[in-house]
């Protein structure tokens, strides 16, 4: 009876040890987060990366362990974050705006209550380009015509959409529409199997450096007018821009940059993300500044001050932390 007793006292302070030491391993297990991006040959795959890097090089002080996931784009990255299959993703402003608003691809499921607004990023130009050969020179030249308008699951898909509405335009009817990845389209547009190609995107890309390079002359088309001007004044999310195409793709046909409209990309996350995870992410971000802005030419003309532009979703609370401390909140 003694000898049981002494037994049962021995497991259960053993039990008590390992329960007391749960907290000290679990906190020591690292914390995985995979931010979605979007085609490679793009802006938000760099981005992706080089937020991972700057988090990864910090992982002994924040025990975060970062990875990348090329994917279809916004829609997708919003839906996956939502679901919790990514921890963050890379989005257009205006398909934040629409999924916190429940328009457009959330129309059906409702507004997107838990999407958290982290920081904005770099500005995106709506851009068509399209073969000299099809005779195209403006929009209204597209009827008729082979034109990728992006795959399902993009921020560019609306975008080329909507271009093509404020022209008059049925994507369904009065055109030939494709709906492939942008990172496919050069090729198909060089391969004389599509005739002009939109993509929002920041510039210089290297899908555009690829599509002026090949055989096949292609030109970049302005999308401007009287029907941009009135798209831009009812949506809030989009903004008149300009493609610089004299001084990155000495390969078009053109003189001159061409005018055209956009939207910012943007890095969101949900409401059930860790505030530490959150706040350790912005806080590396911000405080290489300068290191992030060279990374890409895309990102020359950020400050801190716009990186809080074009934000729909509520800021994070992790993130709204550092903007606290940081004097930008």
């Amino acid at each position: 009876m003694k000898r049981t007793f002494v037994i049962g006292v021995a497991v259960l302070f053993a039990m008590v040890a390992v329960m007391g030491g749960m907290p000290d391993q679990a906190q020591a297990r690292p914390q995985f987060v995979t931010i979605g991006t979007g085609g490679i040959t793009g802006v938000y795959y760099p981005t992706g990366g080089a937020i991972a890097k700057m988090v990864n090089a910090k992982r002994k002080e924040y025990n975060i362990r970062a990875t990348v996931e090329s994917t279809g784009g916004s829609v997708f990255n919003i839906n996956a974050v939502m679901s919790g299959d990514l921890e963050f993703g890379v989005a257009q402003s205006d398909r934040q705006y629409q999924a916190i608003k429940g328009l457009a691809e959330w129309k059906n499921s409702g507004p997107q209550k838990k999407l958290r607004a982290v920081f904005s990023i770099h500005p995106e130009t709506i851009t068509l380009v399209a073969a000299v050969d099809a005779n195209i020179k403006s929009v209204m030249d597209l009827k008729g015509k082979r034109v990728n308008i992006g795959n399902p699951g993009s921020g560019q898909r609306q975008n080329s959409i909507d271009a093509l509405s404020a022209f008059g335009i049925d994507y369904q009817n009065d055109i030939k529409a494709e709906g492939i990845k942008a990172a496919e389209a050069p090729g198909l547009l060089q391969d004389g199997r599509i005739d002009a190609f939109f993509y929002t995107v920041g510039h210089p890309n290297g899908a555009f450096k690829e599509a002026t390079a090949g055989a096949r002359k292609v030109s970049f088309i302005p999308i401007d007018g009287m029907g941009i001007t009135k798209l831009v004044g009812t949506k809030p999310y989009y903004a008149k821009t300009v493609v610089p195409v004299k001084a990155n793709y000495p390969g078009a046909r053109n003189t001159g940059d061409i005018t055209s409209f956009g939207v910012k990309a943007t890095f969101v996350t949900s409401a059930d993300q860790p505030d530490n995870i959150v706040y350790a992410i912005t806080k590396e971000v911000f405080e290489n500044f300068e290191t992030f802005k060279k990374l890409h030419p895309a990102y020359q003309v950020l400050t801190k001050k716009n990186m809080l532009e074009g934000l729909s979703a509520p800021i994070h609370p992790g993130a709204m932390k550092y903007y606290k401390e940081a004097g930008l909140k």
